[in-house]
């Protein structure tokens, strides 16, 4: 008898459900650290593939609700295109997350909070300060977008990648932070160090006067912050790790 042979599976089926599984952790993390807006700001993946299609999570839920199987499959036009769907996303997410994956053919991740200190610093006049190694590390990936509203104007796309450029890192004037990475942990990565600068500067400030380092080591570190994204190689493991340990079932 002729052994019957397993159906084949899409070519990229395994690998959107690795980048939905890292994705949905990312959502986790971000309420473990206390990041998280209720169900507001968006963290988004570019699936695998020709499409240009993207994962965003769904409207509604809270980071600590995000599964692998509930984020929503989006098209460049916001379209959803996973049949059976029940779900809608933010209309100002898809603005913000499909302006960098369409400008930026290197954004395999895009990740935008609210997060108290994140947005003060953004409201601060001079913005990051090179008040600590973190933030020092921080400043030759950073750029800045000024605020134009709630973000439902697509026209605001293209003033969005403009401001963006080749940096990692962006500060939203007055609204938070976004960061962009190769990957889900790359991107994450880039985020914990710019939430934990702009942590850092808030507190510093609130203790009075604050003292800068020399010109010469601002740059110094500057220049040691190239491969700034590499340490997502140590740190994404080891945050998977603290996920499991905390019990969090989000790989579903």
């Amino acid at each position: 008898m002729k052994q019957m042979q397993p159906a084949q599976q899409p070519p990229n089926q395994d690998a959107e459900w690795q980048v939905r599984k890292d994705l949905a952790a990312a959502y986790r993390l971000v309420a473990h650290f206390g990041w998280d807006d209720l169900v507001f700001t968006h963290l988004s993946a570019r699936v695998p593939g020709p499409e240009h299609h993207f994962l965003i999570n769904p409207y509604g839920l809270l980071f600590q609700e995000i599964t692998a199987s509930s984020l929503v499959k989006v098209d460049r036009d916001g379209q959803i295109m996973q049949s059976g769907s029940l779900h809608r996303v933010n209309p100002a997410g898809f603005t913000i997350h499909s302006a960098v994956h369409m400008g930026r053919e290197d954004a395999g991740a895009v990740m935008h909070l609210h997060a108290a200190d994140g947005t003060a610093v953004s409201a601060h006049r001079d913005g990051l300060l090179p008040l600590s190694q973190t933030a020092m590390l921080c400043l030759g990936h950073i750029s800045y977008h000024h605020y134009e509203g709630v973000a439902l104007n697509l026209d605001e796309r293209e003033r969005l990648i403009r401001d963006l450029g080749d940096k990692q890192m962006m500060m939203l004037r007055n609204h938070g932070t976004l960061t962009v990475g190769k990957s889900v942990a790359e991107a994450f990565t880039y985020l914990y160090f710019l939430m934990k600068a702009c942590e850092i500067q808030v507190r510093a400030q609130a203790c009075g006067p604050t003292h800068l380092p020399s010109e010469a080591a601002i740059e110094t570190t500057r220049q040691q912050s190239g491969d700034l994204g590499k340490a997502a190689k140590l740190t994404w493991p080891a945050l998977l790790r603290l996920l499991e340990s905390n019990g969090h079932v989000y790989a579903v």
